[in-house]
């Protein structure tokens, strides 16, 4: 463990007070790190990963097998760059707008608003469809965000699909040629 080291003189002159070296052996420490360590280890939990299950449909050649969804049941948003979220309701007379995303909690009063909107007039909250949209210069965060306010609002209808010109006209307000 700990030794001290007295050197012994042999003169019989004036004593003095004697300074003593220790040494210490720290080979004990070496094993009760050792044994910290494997206790941690063996202690604590690793995080599991989280993932979001999401019901694909089975890929099929046909796109005649898209389903025709009336322009009032439907909510079409659009992930913007700058964590904008661009939103319409309808295509022919579309109700157009925008909430910063920058906080995801900012889309859930969207959503609450517009399926109660859909449950007034069809009777049922289920009845709305959204559909989400991605811009190129939008962020994979923000994808993720409005996915879990749909888990978070209980919506059960909605549907991941491709950004297209038609969309930029509507949420720019651009006429198309």
């Amino acid at each position: 463990m700990a030794e001290m080291d007295v050197p012994d003189k042999g003169d019989g002159g004036k004593k003095r007070s004697k300074k003593m070296s220790t040494r210490v052996d720290f080979t004990p420490m070496v094993d009760l790190g050792f044994l910290l360590i494997t206790f941690f280890m063996l202690a604590t939990t690793l995080s599991k990963p989280q993932s979001m299950e999401l019901n694909v449909p089975a890929k099929t050649d046909d796109d005649d097998d898209k389903p025709e969804i009336k322009e009032s049941k439907a909510l079409t948003l659009i992930l913007g760059e700058n964590d904008t979220l661009h939103y319409y309701i309808g295509v022919t007379e579309p109700e157009v707008g925008f909430i910063d995303f920058s906080v995801p909690k900012n889309a859930e009063a969207l959503l609450y608003e517009r399926q109660q909107a859909v449950a007034r007039d069809w009777g049922d909250k289920d009845e709305l469809v959204v559909l989400i949209k991605a811009m190129a210069a939008s962020r994979y965060k923000n994808l993720v965000n409005i996915l879990d306010e749909m888990s978070i609002v209980n919506q059960r209808r909605y549907a991941i699909v491709e950004f297209t010109e038609i969309d930029s006209f509507i949420i720019y307000d651009i006429k198309p040629e």
